[in-house]
């Protein structure tokens, strides 16, 4: 199993979270319209050079957030924990979190900013994967992470295109929540009518 560490803050940890998305609020109007897939508003709005050094640095903390994302499902699948068919959807899994980073570098790039690179190495609690349930259970932690920060982040958007794009998402990572607690046997499998 590969370890890999990182000495900065994951994004997964709740405080990281929060301050990424309630940095996302004072996004310029450029940043959404390009996120939301409107290029054409984005050419009308006129950002300050403060404004888009804000808007990149805030995209490429989520890119960086997603790259991590990335790191982890490899990490799963090169665990050797992992049934075919599990290794199969967790592989799926991190295909929609690249999706999400290929999206954010497009939009860095389309306001002049250089997108982040992965890390090296990333600290992930490898020692503690010594079962596929335990795999499972990091995934799912994980995902539990990225539906609470979506959560959060939904409301925070000025431009309503985004924040449906955001709910979406939200629901694509309670989906897979929502699948590795099945998985694990864990009930209720949708542990509550509303989500905090």
């Amino acid at each position: 199993m590969k370890l890999i560490q990182n000495d900065s803050p994951s994004f997964f940890d709740r405080g990281r979270r929060e301050s990424l998305f309630g940095a996302a609020a004072v996004m310029s109007a450029t940043a959404v319209a390009i996120l939301a897939g409107r290029d054409v508003l984005a050419k009308d709005a006129k950002p300050t050079a403060a404004q888009l050094e804000a808007d990149t640095r805030i995209l490429n903390t989520a890119l960086g957030a997603e790259l991590e994302a990335v790191a982890a499902y490899q990490v799963g699948a090169e665990s050797g924990l992992l049934t075919p068919a599990t290794k199969t959807v967790a592989l799926q899994f991190q295909g929609h979190h690249k999706s999400h980073a290929e999206t954010l570098a497009g939009a860095i790039r389309k306001l002049g900013g250089k997108p982040v690179d992965a890390k090296g190495r990333y600290d992930f609690p490898t020692d503690k994967l010594k079962a596929e349930a335990d795999v499972l259970r990091f995934a799912a932690g994980l995902e539990r992470g990225a539906v609470s920060a979506y959560l959060n982040a939904v409301p925070l958007f000025n431009d309503r295109g985004l924040s449906q794009a955001a709910a979406s998402i939200l629901g694509d990572e309670a989906m897979h929540w929502a699948v590795f607690r099945q998985v694990l046997g864990e009930t209720p499998v949708v542990p509550g009518a509303f989500m905090s």
